[in-house]
């Protein structure tokens, strides 16, 4: 009876801990996103342009980059994250967006 009591323990155990890894991951992409919108309020400041609202990329969206400014890196995961680019259009404007990377994982070949 003790080693079921045990081996029910340890099970908890595992679970709750890849439940708070999972929320870790969450955590750290939000702060990340944070950062990155502060950096590019900043930014946008500094030369004098409106700060960019993030758009969400779809397929097939044309899109005129002229120059990257920023792009958030991806994070330690096994499946596809968001990330963010903010670019500087032919025009001068400044234009954020959203789309989804493969994040950094020891099982894809990296």
């Amino acid at each position: 009876m003790n080693f079921y009591k045990l081996c029910l323990g340890v099970l908890t155990a595992v679970l709750s801990f890849a439940a708070l890894a999972e929320g870790g991951g969450d955590r750290t992409f939000d702060l990340m996103m944070e950062r990155n919108q502060k950096a590019m309020a900043d930014y946008a400041a500094r030369n004098g342009k409106p700060v960019p609202e993030a758009q969400v990329y779809r397929y097939g969206m044309k899109l005129d980059i002229a120059k990257v400014v920023s792009v958030t890196p991806p994070i330690r995961a096994c499946h596809p994250v968001p990330s963010r680019m903010t670019y500087e259009d032919s025009t001068g404007k400044l234009n954020t967006l959203e789309y989804q990377v493969m994040g950094i994982c020891r099982n894809n070949g990296s």
